[in-house]
């Protein structure tokens, strides 16, 4: 393999293989709702352990 015929194919897998684009289950979303629910679980965590008695 030549450098070139190298460089192609991870820019083909870098782009998403040969339909382009990102893959269906990264739903943007879902990641940041998913996102929003994990801070503000570790949040309410966070609070319970830290009252001033």
């Amino acid at each position: 393999m030549s450098l070139h015929t190298t460089a192609q194919h991870l820019v083909t897998l870098a782009e998403g293989g040969q339909e382009g684009g990102a893959h269906e289950s990264l739903n943007p979303f879902v990641t940041g709702g998913g996102a929003l629910i994990a801070l503000l679980l570790l949040l309410w965590i966070t609070t319970r352990f830290n009252r001033d008695r």
